[in-house]
């Protein structure tokens, strides 16, 4: 065998290696688009209620904050993961007196609950986590096939 033939090999060899590892590693899953509506308590007054679009692998980021003020009145991060049928979430909240962490699962139109505070009822949040092109969220939105089935009129 010549010095170049087993080059060859030794190269191709290399390349069906590469190929091999490149072919194993996971898939890189799809996003999925979601819906999440939360209610913040604070000592059991109704503090905020955003309502979010995001998708899974992706961190989504919400703050609300006065005309001129420097802080603002909260502070939200959510980061959902899917695992199979359910998602996964790290919820980070901080208001200007108080922070709080917390993760949960949820599945499609699933409500959940999780305390913060230091006490229960210190710091409540109430999420909802829907798939964005579901029948429920398309009647949540009241989003209907024709314009004129939905009722209300409004556009989106």
């Amino acid at each position: 065998m010549t010095r170049s033939t087993l080059i060859k090999k030794a190269w191709l060899g290399l390349a069906l290696v590469g190929l091999a590892c490149v072919a194993s590693l996971p898939k890189e899953a799809h996003a999925e688009p979601l819906y999440f509506a939360l209610e913040v308590r604070r000592e059991g007054r109704l503090v905020a209620q955003p309502k979010l679009l995001g998708e899974t692998g992706r961190t989504v980021r919400a703050e609300r904050r006065k005309p001129g003020a420097q802080e603002p009145d909260y502070r939200l991060v959510l980061t959902p993961t899917a695992e199979g049928e359910t998602f996964r979430l790290e919820l980070d909240l901080v208001l200007p007196e108080i922070k709080g962490h917390s993760q949960l699962a949820l599945l499609h139109g699933q409500e959940g609950k999780v305390q913060l505070g230091r006490w229960p009822g210190d710091l409540e949040v109430s999420l909802l986590l829907m798939k964005v092109d579901s029948p429920e969220f398309r009647a949540l939105m009241d989003l209907s096939a024709d314009p004129e089935d939905r009722g209300s009129g409004r556009p989106i």
